[in-house]
């Protein structure tokens, strides 16, 4: 062979050993995140009673899995902020989520009763002109004052929400002597009209913790957070709670049971 053809050869066999490091690193990459999809499964739920993890060898022998793709797996959980190596100990679980559920109408503090006393810091209160999508959402004419509300919201005294309110004027000048530091809105806005809530439409979206956001939540700047958008009705249809919630994405979980329906 010409020594042109052998080094043609030559570096088509380098390009292809190349090409096959990067399949199998991307491999290992794709089995990492699946692995770290089912510890944090654990994690959240208590799978792991004592805080510590079982042993890498261990970890690889029950999900089938190198020990490579174990420790990139809790490099992914690390990076998290849910678990950190100790020396002489493991791997064990440094966090805790809250769950948050999505098929009931609660508060904050409803919802969060179990796992300690929900504050709430009063940051603004006062009657601002609605914006045109606050107007639109509250079924008010644009520029009609509405009562404008920001809270930071602690349990066990961490940071876990932002929330901005906005509520129509004839229903939260109520609202401006009640207890907002320790109830939650919707049960004041039940107490306030007679009416049972109804219903709420929601969306939720990670947004990028903008630089007031990130230094209210103590949270790290440009962190990804958990924004919920709610807009919640009184039992007769009305709107009357126009929410934008910012949460801590490492420290709440969302969930909910659906149902299929054709």
């Amino acid at each position: 062979m010409p020594p042109t053809d052998r080094i043609r050869d030559h570096a088509g066999q380098g390009a292809t050993t190349v090409a096959a490091h990067r399949a199998r690193r991307r491999l290992r990459a794709d089995q990492a995140r699946q692995l770290a999809d089912l510890l944090r499964r654990q994690l959240l739920t208590d799978g792991f009673p004592d805080g510590t993890l079982p042993h890498e060898s261990t970890l690889a022998s029950d999900y089938r899995a190198s020990r490579n793709t174990v420790r990139q797996a809790l490099d992914l959980l690390r990076a998290e902020g849910l678990v950190e190596r100790l020396p002489g100990v493991g791997t064990v679980v440094v966090a805790q989520k809250y769950p948050h559920g999505l098929d009931r109408l609660m508060g904050l503090a409803e919802t969060l009763h179990e796992h300690g006393h929900v504050t709430n810091e009063v940051r603004t209160m006062g009657a601002v002109a609605a914006p045109a999508p606050v107007a639109d959402r509250l079924h008010v004419p644009p520029g009609t004052d509405v009562l404008y509300i920001e809270r930071l919201r602690r349990l066990g005294g961490l940071p876990l929400s932002l929330d901005l309110t906005y509520i129509p004027l004839d229903i939260g000048t109520a609202l401006l002597g009640a207890d907002l530091e320790n109830t939650d809105v919707f049960r004041l806005l039940e107490a306030v009209t007679g009416q049972r809530l109804g219903h709420a439409e929601i969306t939720l979206e990670a947004v990028t913790a903008d630089a007031h956001s990130a230094a209210v939540l103590e949270a790290p700047r440009g962190a990804a957070v958990l924004m919920l958008e709610r807009l919640t009705h009184l039992a007769d249809g009305r709107p009357v709670d126009l929410e934008f919630i910012r949460f801590r994405g490492d420290r709440i979980s969302m969930s909910g049971l659906l149902h299929r329906s054709l």
